[in-house]
């Protein structure tokens, strides 16, 4: 091909052999490719809440944290897509109307609705988000397609995400609902519909196509947003924010769905879905080790208890 002798063109070549379009499932015992890229996404989202705390207290408004990132990850999707020859690839009109809901889930709605959380709630606290997450990822991705998975897979979603709120509730200490705790949940519905439609659409067009075309798709908006919300001082945002605010845009809004996506791809979706559970347990324990923010016997109980629970719904089959 005539972009064979680019070495940018050869790294978007080695990521385009995609999954097929059903659900792959491992042999006894082991783990399929979809677990294993799934949990690679989650590593790297599991630095989202925690950066976007110091993002957001360190001198920069929660719009510009949102939708700054989505425009360093938009104009990095225009380069990849560039190099491919995919940039003016053609999709049809269900494909396009569904990546307007990945754009507005993933690329506007969830980072937006956590920036402003975490102006006020511990980032130990926002971890509660990511824990509802994979329930709705779930339960949307059922919706959509059809998928029944058995009742052992249900008890144990359920239980993880029971035991992950609980342990996000208490860690945090805010002591009942605030106008936080409903831009969370905003942040989670936005979060599952971009997730389960993005897992979807990966399928047919590519998993680093699909969150590539969703940014492009978002950077005339999330641009104009960027621009609206920028510091007025900038000598006032401090050097962690800054480095904060290039974490979530290179990581947490790109290379990181290229993973998540393809385990979504790969499947079976509902359950490679139930591996975020394990992303608040990370979150809190960055949050102990990156902000300080104290951690109880009780969280370490909690946390352990969501792993196990991951675990059973992961292995579990439909």
């Amino acid at each position: 091909m005539k972009n064979d002798n680019s070495a940018i063109a050869r790294v978007p070549k080695l990521l385009s052999t995609e999954p097929p379009g059903v659900d792959g499932a491992a042999p006894p015992g082991q783990l399929s490719p979809g677990v294993l890229w799934g949990l690679l996404g989650v590593v790297a989202f599991s630095f989202t809440v925690p950066f976007t705390r110091i993002a957001v207290t360190g001198g920069l408004s929660p719009v510009f944290v949102g939708t700054g990132r989505a425009v360093v990850a938009g104009v990095l999707a225009v380069l990849v897509l560039g190099a491919a020859g995919q940039l003016r690839g053609r999709l049809t009109g269900s494909q396009w109307r569904r990546l307007f809901l990945v754009a507005g889930g993933v690329v506007v709605g969830f980072p937006v609705c956590t920036s402003f959380a975490l102006q006020d709630l511990p980032a130990s606290h926002g971890a509660v988000t990511v824990a509802l997450l994979p329930a709705a990822t779930a339960v949307i991705t059922v919706l959509r397609t059809g998928e029944r998975p058995g009742l052992r897979f249900w008890a144990a979603a359920l239980c993880g995400a029971v035991v992950a709120v609980t342990a996000g509730v208490l860690h945090g200490g805010t002591g009942g609902v605030a106008t936080g705790d409903l831009l969370l949940l905003l942040a989670v519905v936005a979060g599952g519909i971009g997730y389960a439609e993005g897992g979807l659409l990966s399928r047919e067009i590519g998993s680093w196509q699909t969150i590539c075309r969703a940014l492009v798709l978002a950077l005339p908006l999330t641009t104009l947003c960027a621009v609206l919300s920028r510091p007025a001082d900038w000598s006032v945002v401090d050097g962690p924010a800054w480095a904060s605010l290039a974490y979530l845009s290179v990581v947490s809004m790109f290379l990181g769905f290229f993973a998540w996506y393809r385990g979504l791809a790969y499947g079976p979706m509902v359950q490679v879905s139930q591996i975020q559970l394990v992303q608040p347990v990370l979150s809190i324990a960055w949050a102990v080790l990156m902000l300080g923010e104290p951690v109880s016997a009780a969280t370490v109980l909690a946390g352990a208890g969501v792993i196990v629970c991951a675990a059973t719904a992961v292995r579990s089959r439909s």
